[in-house]
């Protein structure tokens, strides 16, 4: 009992390491190069600590290395307007606060949602997601003009597969079971549902894929993200 109390304390204080950033707009600067095909996009990450990248750099989290990868795409020149709105520790009560103090244009091009891994942390049970996670889904739907076939929703990473908590079965079980919310609520409403938490769970044989805190995930693993997304991105890009 007393390792589960000092485990949560170490939790608690890594949730204080909180970026002084909340809303991040990364622009590419736009020169002007005379290329009739260069494309001007703008993209919106909301989350938590997965989408900021707690302890990663700020070219490391996945937002960034998905803007990267898809300028590698695109003729040179071209430019992509990344907003990300995420902090870590929120959960999707914190999200949805902070999008409400936000003025959200609707003429974004792509939106990624990733948000949960608090709620099942902090609460017993999943009403509140349950409840709210349907409202970020909308709300990410309206930032992209009403066309949900634009919008990417990303599985929960399981954080027991971790130094600081060493295969926890339990936690393990409620993100499957957040996770099976969010599959079915994105397969009912034809929304993009991408799983990358078997990634997480290689963390134990793969220290790699977890940060120097011992608890959320490496540039490494946010890597393997993009390997999942990107294509998905491009494809809802050039439609």
């Amino acid at each position: 009992m007393n390792d589960q109390i000092e485990t949560i304390e170490e939790i608690d204080e890594i949730d204080e390491i909180k970026d002084e950033v909340v809303v991040i707009d990364a622009e590419v600067d736009s020169t002007s190069v005379n290329n009739s095909n260069t494309k001007n996009f703008k993209i919106l990450s909301l989350g938590d600590s997965y989408t900021i990248g707690q302890s990663v750099c700020e070219t490391c989290r996945y937002p960034s290395q998905l803007k990267d990868s898809l300028l590698k795409k695109y003729p040179e020149g071209s430019t992509i307007d990344l907003k990300i709105i995420a902090r870590t520790g929120w959960t999707t009560t914190d999200l949805i606060n902070a999008i409400n103090s936000q003025n959200i244009s609707d003429d974004y091009n792509l939106a990624t949602l990733l948000i949960g891994v608090n709620n099942q942390y902090r609460f017993s049970n999943m009403a509140v997601f349950e409840e709210e996670f349907p409202l970020l889904v909308d709300t990410a739907i309206k930032a992209i003009g009403d066309e949900k076939n634009k919008l990417i929703v990303i599985s929960i990473p399981d954080y027991s597969f971790t130094p600081l908590f060493k295969d926890n079965t339990d936690i393990s079980k409620q993100i499957d079971n957040y996770n099976k919310f969010i599959e079915e609520y994105c397969t009912k409403n034809n929304i993009t549902y991408v799983n990358i938490t078997d990634i997480s769970r290689e963390g134990l044989t793969n220290p790699n894929l977890v940060a120097s805190d011992n608890l959320h995930l490496s540039e490494l693993a946010y890597t393997k993200f993009i390997q999942r997304i990107l294509p998905l991105a491009l494809k809802k890009l050039n439609n």
